[in-house]
């Protein structure tokens, strides 16, 4: 791993497009004219930099780059001007949106460079003829609402250019019509189809084919890498320059797509599916409800072997005398006799023999899910694991690490790759994430925010928390966060590490707003999307959003409505998790620590994430607040707080309420924060936990 990390430039990288940067990025230059409020940053211009000299060179770099640096344009100008045919995949189709929608349109008027641009999702975002065809025909609606939003997406389909879903607000993306109304890979007639040359999926690949930069998302990338169904394959070959914005969720959505589940949803959708195909198109072929019954109720029988409504356990720990491992053998006999129906068929309609070809591939996926009860697992480089819901069962199989597959997709013609992120390193330290991508060797650099986190923002760590695993502890952390809102009178984040802690903090939270007579809004994740809690928590300007994971990023409030970001605990992963735990254990196999090599850095860069809420502009101000004593009790804590921004730090209550007392921030005060504790000062590789 390059220890290249400082914030000044490799000289011997030194590029050959430096002078125009400099005049690209000045304060007089073309992006100055084109972009209200703009002003130049050292720290963007060296950035852009580092990757001309990637892209001149068919090189990697790992880029980190502090909230405020402007990295989304330190990575577009330079792909905009000299990348070639380039791919850049985002965190969120949301992202995607924004860059296609604005900030390339802006960059690209601002150059004045003729570059064709286009956007590509995954197939579930089009709306597809055939399907919506024959929703029309059949009539499947199971409500009223659904029968307006099938209206409306009639109506738009005569009128839209691309088919993306997106461009119809009237329809919640979530609407449950949206499912009958596109197509998967499993159901899409490819050549087949009566409406394939007005597909919109068809025309969205060919649009990126031709273009000069193609915007994607992580999700839709990887899936191709594994599945070769969404266009990106035939994109990479000709791609010069490969850019991931949102780096650091790369390790996560690689293991996603490079394992492999099957689920008991998965399998009565199928029968569904093949019953109604059967009596459509070989009605006299079989006896179409005997065909599809003996799978279906196997494969409720196979969920009913744990009785529990939300279980999460490795193969290896499910009971050998457990009625899990007879069920799935009998659900694996009775979809091979369906399969042998649906063979026989297959020939008689084109969606039968699309039936047949999703029951092997599901075949296939259980002969893979193979344990043997009770035995420890064989195979060190996966590791096979279940999940149980409340009315379906899933069984993963997910590869330890994804750094040697992905090693190999970055094979072949040689081309850029940029993996950039607010959020990559442990204390200027990029190994971990280095290693789980594969990216030995790789050239790392970091540029620090321009913010000036001292005058802007205040860390507080509050005193006498109990430990957090004590059954009171989100009680406390709600007595302790309230006199934090109050003195933000309100305009506060709190972010939990779990659901559960979400729902009581809430129930606390409301109760004493009540009781206090304290009138800000209180916005709940889950009792709306998470778009809508944005918009409305913006437009109060008092109020206080309890969320989980899916608030700890990607989220950006910039003013005064977002004065306190209160974080519940430290972020670590649950140690039961059975991925985490194989992965823990093969690190320990081999003599390292998993708990410093892989927990640790995983919940500093999360950490880093939910911190990184706080300040978003250099006018705002905040505090920051985090309730786990093991940020100053543990020997590693030192670590963890080393790696955030560089924010004054507390332990005082009073300097919280002097602070939001100033207007426009205070000079710095003593550091209260941890000096007096001998703990906090130990040698941090010393940690066992």
């Amino acid at each position: 791993m390059s220890d290249e990390t400082v914030t000044g430039r490799d000289d011997s990288a030194a590029g050959q497009h430096d002078t125009e940067l400099e005049r690209l990025f000045g304060d007089h230059g073309p992006l100055a004219t084109a972009v209200p409020g703009y002003r130049s940053r050292a720290a963007q211009t060296e950035m852009a930099k580092a990757i001309a000299d990637a892209i001149a060179g068919a090189s990697t770099l790992i880029a980190e780059a502090g909230t405020g640096t402007g990295k989304t344009f330190a990575y577009l100008v330079p792909a905009l001007l000299w990348g070639g045919k380039t791919i850049i995949s985002t965190g969120t189709k949301n992202l995607q949106d924004q860059l296609f929608l604005r900030d390339i349109p802006t960059v690209r008027k601002a150059l004045t460079v003729p570059v064709s641009v286009a956007l590509l999702k995954g197939r579930a975002n089009y709306v597809c003829h055939f399907h919506l065809e024959r929703t029309l025909q059949n009539g499947r609606m199971t409500s009223r609402e659904d029968v307006g939003y099938l209206r409306e997406i009639s109506r738009f389909v005569k009128t839209t250019g691309s088919g993306d879903k997106a461009e119809l607000a009237r329809v919640p993306e979530g609407a449950p019509i949206w499912n009958l109304v596109t197509s998967t890979r499993e159901n899409c007639l490819g050549s087949e189809c009566q409406y394939y040359q007005d597909c919109f999926v068809m025309k969205a690949r060919k649009e990126a084919q031709q273009a000069d930069v193609v915007v994607v998302n992580h999700h839709l990338f990887f899936a191709d890498v594994a599945l070769k169904d969404t266009g990106v394959a035939e994109l990479l070959p000709s791609a010069n320059t490969v850019i991931f914005d949102e780096a650091h969720q790369l390790p996560d959505t690689a293991t996603l797509f490079f394992g492999e589940t099957v689920s008991t949803s998965h399998i009565l959708e199928l029968c569904r599916d093949v019953l109604a195909e059967g009596l459509t198109h070989a009605r006299d072929g079989a006896d179409w409800p005997k065909v599809v019954s003996p799978v279906e109720r196997a494969a409720r029988d196979l969920r009913l072997t744990f009785p529990q409504d939300s279980v999460r356990l490795a193969a290896h720990q499910v009971a050998p005398s457990s009625p899990f491992f007879p069920a799935l053998e009998k659900l694996k006999e009775e979809l091979d006799a369906m399969i042998a129906t649906l063979a026989t068929q297959a020939e008689r309609a084109e969606t039968i023999e699309q039936c047949r070809v999703r029951a092997v591939d599901i075949a296939g996926k259980l002969a893979n899910w193979n344990p043997a009860p009770g035995a420890e697992p064989q195979d060190n480089q996966k590791v096979q694991w279940l999940e149980a819901y409340a009315s379906s069962l899933q069984l993963h199989q997910t590869p330890l690490s994804v750094a040697p597959i992905f090693s190999k997709q970055r094979e072949g013609v040689p081309r850029a790759w940029i993996f950039t992120s607010a959020t990559l390193a442990v204390k200027n330290d990029f190994q971990h994430y280095a290693s789980q991508m594969g990216l030995w060797n790789e050239p790392a650099r970091s540029w620090p925010s321009p913010f000036d986190y001292a005058q802007q923002a205040l860390l507080y760590v509050p005193k006498n928390l109990p430990p957090p695993n004590s059954p009171q502890y989100t009680d406390e952390v709600v007595d302790a966060a309230l006199p934090v809102i109050m003195a933000a009178g309100g305009r506060s984040f709190l972010l939990c590490t779990t659901l559960r802690a979400v729902s009581k903090a809430a129930e606390r939270l409301r109760a004493e707003f009540e009781k206090r007579k304290l009138t800000y809004p209180l916005l709940v994740q889950g009792e709306a999307g998470r778009t809508e809690l944005l918009d409305r928590f913006r437009a109060a300007g008092n109020a206080v959003l309890i969320g989980s994971q899916s608030f700890w990023e990607g989220v950006d409030v910039r003013g005064e409505a977002l004065s306190a970001v209160i974080i519940d605990k430290l972020p670590f992963a649950p140690p039961d998790d059975p991925v985490l735990a194989a992965r823990i254990a093969a690190m320990e196999s081999r003599g390292l620590n998993g708990f410093m090599h892989h927990q640790l850095p995983e919940a500093i860069i999360t950490l880093k994430q939910g911190a990184g809420r706080l300040i978003r502009d250099y006018s705002d101000r905040g505090v920051l607040m985090i309730c786990d004593p093991r940020l100053i009790s543990k020997p590693y804590g030192r670590r963890i707080w080393q790696s955030l921004p560089p924010f004054r730090r507390t332990r005082e209550l009073a300097a919280v309420a002097e602070f939001f007392a100033s207007p426009a921030g205070l000079e710095a005060p003593p550091d209260t924060s941890n000096a007096s504790t001998p703990e906090a000062g130990a040698d941090e590789a010393s940690v066992a936990e």
